[in-house]
C-alpha cells in the first residue's frame, strides 16, 4: 500500500479507498455486537471470545467452518440450557455467570442471531 501511494501521490487510505471502490478488498465481519468489550490480547484466542466471533461470523452470512461453527453452538446452547452467560474483565478473562431473573442472557441473543441466519429453529 504504501508503495502504491507513493507512486501515484495519494495517502495509503487512498489506496485503500481505491481498493475497495474496485472490489478488491475483502469485507471485514463486525463482531461488535457479539464482544462488545475491550477484550485483552491475552484473552482473544479464548474459548468465549473464539465462539462468540464465530456465532457473529455465521449471524453476519459468513459461517465459518462446520467443525468451528457447530462447537460455538454447543457452547452457547450448554449456556442457554443451564441459564448462564458470560462476563468479561480485562484483568481475569471470560467467566460463566448466572443470568440475571428476568433478565435475557448476552450468549442467547447472539445464538439467536447465528440461528435466525442459519435457519435452524
Amino acid at each position: 500500500m504504501r508503495d502504491l501511494a507513493a507512486r501515484f501521490g495519494v495517502s495509503e487510505s487512498g489506496v485503500l479507498q481505491a481498493k475497495r471502490a474496485a472490489g478488491l478488498v475483502k469485507a471485514t465481519l463486525d463482531h461488535s455486537r457479539a464482544v462488545p468489550w475491550k477484550v485483552a490480547r491475552a484473552h482473544l484466542q479464548s474459548g468465549p471470545a473464539t465462539n462468540l466471533r464465530n456465532l457473529s461470523a455465521a449471524a453476519q452470512g459468513k459461517p465459518p467452518a462446520s467443525e468451528r461453527l457447530n462447537t460455538a453452538l454447543r457452547w452457547a446452547q450448554r449456556l442457554v440450557d443451564a441459564g448462564l452467560d458470560v462476563a468479561y474483565d480485562p484483568e481475569e478473562g471470560f467467566r460463566e455467570v448466572p443470568v440475571e431473573p428476568g433478565g435475557r442472557s448476552h450468549v442467547a441473543a447472539v445464538l439467536a442471531e447465528a440461528r435466525e441466519a442459519l435457519h435452524i429453529e
